[in-house]
């Protein structure tokens, strides 16, 4: 079986443009060079890859399989000659980590910086992103590692739990909820809320459950900060929605309540995620070694 990368980059480049013509030019290769090594990938693989039509191609099942494998060589391929060059130029490893609005607030930062501390050489991209979105990413290779809520992963991403962690309503003592210690979400429909900014994950994680129930949150104020969020429901400006880690710290120096919802969306696992942890980088098979261990 005989093919190369320049193979494996044309064929993802028709597969996107659904065009051999489009894709050729996008490899910067002439029509016939790329019809000859198209033909050539399925002539190795025995394998129509593309069914061809007036206005394109279109991806057969063996060609579905191939790009969703070619789409993972390319990353590798190209995260190695990143960490490579960076070597080369006397630079440090890069590892890229996504993560939602919960592990990046409340769980990664002391285990990140114990871990950046003992690994001098190597940096860590940390990037925000919803559960399901991180999920998408690590699927289809174009991550290599993440932070995110269990239930939003498919069977075929491994992962291990790092940390539980509820969402619960946090409230003022004086409020409408005062001396309640658990509640389910629907109830809260039509107080004033104090949110997270709307692109933040977890927030578009809320919104959504809240569409689903028929709901519209009255948010009154949007804020990036857990304990900003909780001083405003603490001065009666509204409720929220917190993760408890963020929750019961702030209720030990801020007059506000704390009840449990009792909805699925609030029980959440968070865990570290990868395509393959065998087949990650050094770099961040070290950082999921650390991370293993801080594990709760």
């Amino acid at each position: 079986m005989r093919f190369d990368l320049v193979d494996l980059r044309l064929f993802v480049a028709v597969a996107d443009a659904r065009s051999i013509t489009g894709g050729a030019a996008r490899a910067h290769l002439a029509l016939a060079s790329a019809s000859a090594r198209i033909k050539g990938l399925e002539e190795a693989f025995a394998v129509a890859l593309f069914k061809r039509g007036r206005r394109g191609v279109e991806l057969t099942a063996a060609g579905e399989s191939l790009l969703d494998h070619a789409r993972l060589i390319m990353h590798n391929v190209d995260a190695m000659q990143g960490e490579l060059a960076r070597f080369a130029a006397g630079l440090r490893a890069n590892v890229q980590l996504l993560a939602n609005t919960v592990g990046l607030a409340e769980h990664l930062p002391k285990a990140l910086a114990a871990f950046l501390r003992d690994n001098p050489d190597i940096n860590v991209d940390v990037e925000e992103r919803e559960s399901t979105d991180i999920a998408a990413s690590i699927a289809t290779g174009s991550a290599e590692l993440g932070f995110a809520a269990e239930h939003a992963l498919p069977d075929t991403i491994e992962r291990f739990v790092f940390g539980e962690d509820r969402l619960m309503l946090v409230a003022s003592r004086r409020g409408p909820f005062a001396g309640r210690r658990q509640l389910d979400f629907v109830e809260a429909a039509g107080h004033d809320f104090v949110g997270l900014t709307q692109a933040t994950a977890l927030q578009v994680h809320i919104s959504k459950h809240a569409a689903r129930l028929g709901l519209r949150l009255h948010v009154r104020a949007r804020l990036r900060d857990f304990d900003a969020i909780c001083q405003m429901v603490a001065a009666g400006v509204g409720i929220a929605v917190v993760p408890e880690a963020a929750a019961r710290r702030c209720a030990r120096t801020m007059p506000i309540a704390v009840l449990t919802l009792r909805d699925a969306f609030a029980n959440r696992k968070l865990v570290i995620c990868a395509r393959s942890f065998k087949a990650l980088p050094r770099p961040a098979k070290l950082l999921v070694d650390h991370l293993r261990k801080a594990a709760v």
